[in-house]
């Protein structure tokens, strides 16, 4: 007869070392007071006392390790312990893809950052011109605006508000617009319009 020979399914036993006895159960009577308990044998559960790391001494500094910027993680330490929801195939393609994504973006950002600081350490302490060079024009026209300045020669304006320039058109609006102020601010002017007209 041909057929399957049967494989045993369970495991052989290892092979156990020969123990001694147990030692006795203390009654009911004995206790730590009633002495049976000894020091001795309480000895062997002082952990405080015993001198397995006495002799080893550890740096605080090896302890602190620094990550490099490629191996922090983005993902919290709290994913797995939430139900993980069921994703296809193409989105969990998207969000692998997404946190690799933001993984590159953060590390540009550091590297950003790095280089900004860089740069901020290299400028002397003197620090941005920029502002400084943005107020200038600012006190000049208020240098130059107290003085008496010299009347300047006029040309000749042209009639026409078509063939003015566009500065001149500017200037003779802004003058309008003064008189029309002036006119409306007049006392006269307020108490009749048509008769101060």
């Amino acid at each position: 007869m041909v057929g399957k020979a049967k494989r045993p399914r369970l495991h052989r036993a290892a092979p156990r070392p020969a123990r001694d006895p147990p030692p006795p159960l203390p009654g009911p009577g004995l206790g730590p007071a009633a002495g049976g308990w000894s020091a001795a044998a309480g000895k062997d559960w002082d952990f405080s006392s015993s001198g397995v790391f006495s002799g080893l001494k550890i740096d605080p500094a090896t302890l602190v390790q620094k990550l490099d910027l490629d191996s922090r993680s983005i993902i919290s330490s709290r994913t797995g312990l939430e139900e993980k929801p069921i994703l296809s195939k193409k989105e969990k393609m998207k969000l692998r893809k997404e946190r690799w994504l933001q993984k590159i973006e953060s590390v540009k950002m550091a590297k950003q950052k790095q280089k900004a600081e860089a740069k901020r350490k290299a400028t002397p302490v003197v620090g941005d011109m920029q502002p400084l060079m943005e107020a200038l024009p600012e006190l000049s026209y208020l240098t130059t605006g107290g003085r008496a300045r010299k009347p300047l020669k006029r040309l000749a304006e042209p009639a026409d508000f078509c063939l003015m320039k566009q500065a001149q058109k500017h200037q003779l609006l802004e003058q309008e617009v003064a008189r029309f102020q002036e006119v409306i601010s007049d006392p006269q002017y307020r108490a009749n319009p048509l008769l101060a007209i």
